[in-house]
């Protein structure tokens, strides 16, 4: 293998390192969010990207809890998406990729990226239909903008793990006849 790509491969670790504390970071700040929002909302508005969804709360509870699990939802499956990343490229060997292994963490991130993109577009259609309701929901939109990108990464990347586990039993075929 060459040096170039090997320093590329690291140099996208740690890329993906950073987005996974980023999410995290994120998804942790989202859920002080909500218990501070249950507990103490007159603070809501110092806390992160200060999402306010006290009206929501006494509107309706049933919504607000609905709103809330999908924000939950779709930030921590994007964390865990980026810890699955982490965690192959972490035990993947560039030498060999065609490993049951690499198939079988390459299928579960094309599940996962397929989950967050079909929450997200569940996500948007629920706070459509909240805003023709009257609920504002004009600060959520940032929590699934990218779910189109999200359901068609997720395609791409499955049918990328259905080529590597053609890979993996065309090569254990020719481990065995040889």
């Amino acid at each position: 293998m060459r040096k170039t790509t090997n320093l590329i491969f690291k140099g996208l670790h740690v890329v993906a390192w950073i987005i996974f504390v980023g999410l995290c970071i994120e998804a942790g700040a989202l859920i002080v969010n909500f218990f501070f929002s249950l507990y103490k909302p007159e603070v809501l508005q110092n806390l992160y990207q200060k999402l306010n969804l006290a009206q929501m709360y006494e509107a309706s509870k049933w919504t607000f809890y609905c709103t809330y699990s999908l924000i939950l939802s779709i930030a921590i499956l994007k964390a865990y998406l980026f810890y699955i990343v982490i965690m192959l490229m972490l035990r993947m060997d560039l030498s060999e990729p065609f490993t049951t292994f690499v198939s079988k963490y390459i299928t579960q991130i094309s599940y996962i990226t397929l989950s967050v993109g079909l929450l997200s577009y569940i996500a948007q259609r629920f706070t459509q239909e909240l805003m023709h309701r009257g609920f504002a929901t004009d600060s959520l939109q940032q929590f699934w903008a990218d779910s189109q990108a999200f359901i068609l990464m997720g395609a791409v990347i499955y049918i990328i793990a259905t080529i590597f586990r053609k890979g993996v039993e065309i090569q254990n075929e020719n481990d065995l006849t040889v």
